[in-house]
This record gives C-alpha cells, structure tokens and sequence, in this order.
C-alpha cells in the first residue's frame, strides 16, 4: 500500500535531525555537560548539532540525545507531551522509555519550566545511592534576561552570577528545600540558545541584591 505524503513526512520527522556524527557529537555536547556542572554558573557553549521536531529546542535535544537511553526513563512535562512527535522522536533516536511518574525518570525534558510541577515531586535518590535522582534538563529562553541569582558552592571560586528565565516558581525556595536534602535532590542542566549551564544540587542560591 503506498504511503501518504503526509504519513511520509510524519515518519520523517520521527527519523531526521539526529545527530551527523553520533560519536563526535555526542562527545561534544556530554564535555559541555560535565563542564557547566563543574563550573556551576559558566555557560559552555555549543553548536547545534540536532534538528529535533518542536516545541523541543535543540539543545535541550542534543543533552536528551547524549544521555538518554534505553535503561533511562525519560519524563516529558505537558509542554513537550502535547506533541507526539516529540516523544516519537526522541524514542527513536534515544531508546529511552517514557516514565510514568516524574519520580520514576531518571531524566526529564521540561519545555515549559515556568509551570513546572515542585522539584521535590522528582527522584531524589537515597542517602545510600544519591545518583539515582531526576536529572531535570529545563529548556530555557535565555541564561541573562531573568533575576539575578548569585551562586555559591563547589566549583566556584567565590560568587557567581546567572540569570536564567524562565525557572520554575519560588524556585529559590524550592531550591533550598533542595539542597536541605543533600546528598539526595535533584540536579538543573539548563539549555539555552545561547548553550549549556547547570546548577547541581550543590551549589547555594539566592537572589542577589545588586
């Protein structure tokens, strides 16, 4: 039976916009990770190296395709899950399956972190195994046109300073909370048009006063 113009570009928007040269690529994207969590309020920056169907920016793509995979369930927020393609997508290139729950995801795509449910409703590992937490990739519109936040913490020198927009609500009491439940808690990878920041459960905000 032949296929419809519009099935046919259908499954290609399942099947494009990987990543030209997986290995590399992947490599690349995984360094500006383990960069930016070493260096919390750094910004790494990085080429856009996927094509993945909207409302998922290709950023936040290339971090999902970098560290997702078959044994990590992947958790979309309602943003990204209105979209079937979105999950089609990132099923095919990633293997990852869909969590159920946010507290079954061992990472989760976040479209819309404006709205996003309360970080303690996320994995949050145990006191014997802290690693098994959410890993939160929120896809933000800029890293420097929201509050000022000032950082503390490993990995930074004295202060730091970011500025990401937008973040979920009461986020820097949420992220207290947060930090209150060291070495359980969940860790941020910001993604940006203008690339890749992170904010492990590590490091102490409040908003600065300046």
């Amino acid at each position: 039976m032949p296929v419809s113009e519009k099935t046919a570009d259908r499954l290609a928007q399942h099947i494009t916009g990987g990543f030209a040269h997986p290995v590399f690529d992947a490599q690349a994207i995984f360094r500006a990770v383990m960069d930016a969590m070493a260096r919390p309020g750094t910004v790494q920056p990085v080429k856009l190296l996927a094509q993945p169907p909207q409302p998922l920016s290709p950023v936040a793509a290339a971090i999902a395709l970098t560290l997702c995979d078959h044994d990590t369930p992947l958790w979309l927020d309602p943003a990204l899950r209105q979209t079937q393609a979105v999950a089609s997508w990132l099923g095919f290139h990633t293997g990852a399956p869909l969590a159920g729950t946010p507290a079954d995801a061992h990472f989760a795509l976040v479209g819309d972190p404006a709205a996003l449910i309360a970080l303690e409703n996320f994995a949050q590992g145990t006191q014997e195994y802290p690693d098994r937490s959410t890993t939160l990739i929120l896809q933000v519109v800029s890293l420097s046109s929201g509050e000022n936040l000032l950082l503390e913490g490993p990995g930074i020198e004295r202060t730091a300073l970011t500025a990401p927009s937008p973040l979920p609500r009461h986020f820097v009491e949420q992220w207290k909370q947060n930090r209150a439940r060291f070495p359980r808690g969940v860790d941020l990878i910001l993604a940006a048009p203008e690339g890749i920041a992170c904010l492990p459960r590590t490091t102490r905000i409040r908003l600065s006063e300046g």
